[in-house]
């Protein structure tokens, strides 16, 4: 059965991202897959998912992206880690 097609946009706090974003690096530092919850929906993201940064640039602002992708069939690749971030 396929996933249903999701896209959203979470606002946190400043203390919420930092909290999150020092979970997540240390998952990609040690190459381990994580939990995450975002809007909630609770999901794995598989230690071999790619990182990348986007900057954006309009005429009266600016957008920096930090985005992890992966195929879902290698999703069940990667032993499972029970932090959420």
């Amino acid at each position: 059965m396929a996933k249903e097609t999701r896209d959203v946009e979470r606002i946190y706090s400043t203390a919420d991202v930092v909290a999150k974003l020092r979970r997540l690096a240390d998952a990609l530092e040690s190459e381990t897959s994580f939990r995450i919850q975002i809007a909630g929906e609770r999901f794995r993201v598989p230690a071999r998912a790619q990182f990348s940064i986007e900057h954006e640039r309009g005429d009266d602002e600016e957008e920096i992206e930090f985005q992890l992708k992966w195929k879902l069939d290698d999703d069940g690749e990667d032993a499972e880690q029970d932090e959420v971030v």
